[in-house]
């Protein structure tokens, strides 16, 4: 089993949002990084959830991939914000996976408990703050979820 981190502004999809959707799709990354990192991710890994975009950022919950790496149909859609013309249906650019809500984290962990944290000064989301999806060890994890109250 992996781990991972995604982010999502709360206006735009909350965790309140995936609670009560249970499941959706992760669609519209347009990074090539993140999403080479969704096409790594398996059914069963465990995701952080991350409220950018807000002050402070923060940890807010636990997802699951629910399944593994497709085609994000909205690259073909030219009504949608992520369509991508150069996108081919035959070879498609982008991808996305589906998340399941886990669980809420008891209280957020902010962007600046993280870089606080010693244990945590190695993490991605400390080195590459912009990246939306990103891997994350199973130290981290652990840790997070720990100052998040989570058992």
């Amino acid at each position: 089993m992996r781990h991972w981190l995604v982010k999502s502004e709360a206006g735009v999809y909350s965790i309140d949002d995936l609670e009560r959707d249970g499941k959706t799709l992760w669609d519209g990354v347009r990074n090539f990084r993140a999403r080479n990192y969704m096409r790594e991710m398996a059914v069963g890994d465990l995701v952080l959830f991350y409220h950018s975009s807000q002050e402070p950022p923060a940890v807010v919950g636990i997802a699951r991939v629910a399944r593994e790496a497709y085609p994000d149909p909205t690259q073909f859609d030219p009504t949608s914000d992520y369509h991508d013309p150069k996108s081919d249906e035959d070879a498609p650019r982008w991808w996305l996976v589906d998340l399941a809500f886990s669980a809420k984290l008891p209280r957020p962990v902010t962007l600046p408990e993280i870089k606080e944290e010693p244990s945590l000064r190695d993490m991605v989301l400390v080195r590459n703050a912009r990246l939306s999806v990103q891997p994350v060890t199973a130290a981290e994890f652990e840790a997070v979820r720990k100052m998040g109250g989570s058992r």
